[in-house]
């Protein structure tokens, strides 16, 4: 299958980003609350498609969670705790950049955990995932997958970009040679997760700009109706009078030199 095209992924997107806009017009009327985990392997493409989710929406309506490793206090609490802190309320959409996953992936192959609490955390996740829904958030759980080969070529890419190099860390760097662990440990968790109230979907994210696509489409789909009408905002024109300087004792700095074309 082609790559899509620059040009043509945005011409798709533009009708998705004006539902999903009416999809959190709908959330905050309904007071609904959208739980959506994004997970995969390094260089899958989670955070581009979290921002092709985000990127129209109101940020104080959408959060994007993205948490680091857990301070020494946190390390000492149930396991979920600190992501409880970050669920949605009442009309908002939360978009997790990995979660409580992290401990059937990257702590159980690196050795951040041992097999008796990665065997609880398997047992407890759809108890906590149920306990979830049956009070009323409206979770998804998306895995982006992507081809060994091209992980590669995503590696190699931020290491060679300045722009990208944060991407890459020290535990991407030692993933590269575990690769059938993770695949491995991702197995595991899909057989024990994989449930009736928060089922598993799998997007192929190897074109990342039709994985997004493809994400968003689903995503909208499995929603009720959320056709919501917005509301009529009276906007008159604003008389000559009431019109005023756009600065006034202070002035802008110079603007930032233009070559014409």
């Amino acid at each position: 299958m082609e790559p899509i095209k620059r040009k043509q992924y945005e011409d798709l997107l533009d009708p998705l980003e004006l539902e999903l806009v009416g999809m959190a017009r709908w959330a905050k009327a309904t007071g609904a609350r959208i739980l959506v985990l994004f997970e995969g392997r390094d260089t899958a493409g989670k955070g581009g498609a979290i921002r092709a989710v985000s990127e129209r929406l109101n940020p104080r309506q959408c959060r994007i969670v993205a948490l680091s490793k857990p301070s020494e206090d946190e390390s000492t609490q149930w396991y979920f705790q600190r992501y409880v802190a970050h669920l949605p309320s009442a009309g908002e959409i939360v978009l997790f950049d990995r979660s409580w996953y992290n401990r059937a992936g990257v702590e159980r192959v690196m050795g951040f955990t041992d097999e008796a609490q990665v065997d609880a955390f398997l047992k407890q996740a759809p108890v906590f995932e149920k306990q979830l829904v049956d009070d009323g958030i409206l979770l998804f759980k998306y895995w982006l997958t992507t081809d060994q080969s091209l992980q590669e070529e995503r590696l190699a890419e931020r290491l060679d970009d300045p722009l990208k190099r944060w991407k890459l860390s020290p535990i991407d760097l030692a993933a590269r040679e575990k690769y059938q662990a993770y695949t491995d440990a991702r197995e595991a968790m899909l057989a024990a997760t994989h449930t009736e109230w928060a089922p598993w979907t799998l997007v192929d994210f190897n074109d990342q700009k039709r994985g997004r696509l493809t994400l968003i489409r689903d995503l909208l789909d499995r929603l009720p109706d959320t056709q919501v009408e917005p509301a009529p905002i009276d906007f008159p024109a604003l008389g000559q009078e009431l019109l005023k300087e756009t600065y006034g004792v202070l002035k802008p700095i110079e603007s930032y030199p233009v070559e014409p074309d």
